[in-house]
């Protein structure tokens, strides 16, 4: 999925908010700087109601003619952020 918001094109694969949370942590707990956060993402107990945010990952942001970071990265977005949207995700080419 491709969305606009604050002005930002995001692209990438949605997840369920829990298999986000998990591997968000899992990336805080390999780091010696930030493994003190990685609780905060295991933690939270699931919210009731319909979802209020998308969750990316693998995505990238939008940036002229390249997507940031290359390899993608873990994007939580506010649904009531999302100015647009499309189905599918962009590619890059070095060519």
């Amino acid at each position: 999925m491709t969305v606009g918001a604050g002005g930002a094109g995001i692209t990438g694969r949605l997840a369920p908010e829990a298999v986000w949370r998990k591997r968000v942590s899992e990336v805080l707990a390999d780091s010696a700087r930030l493994s003190d956060l990685s609780a905060m993402f295991t933690s939270a107990a699931p919210e009731e109601g319909p979802p209020t945010h998308l969750h990316f990952h693998v995505a990238r942001i939008l940036q002229g003619t390249v997507g940031i970071p290359e390899t993608g990265g873990m994007y939580r977005v506010a649904i009531e952020d999302v100015s647009a949207w499309t189905m599918g995700d962009f590619s890059y080419s070095g060519h």
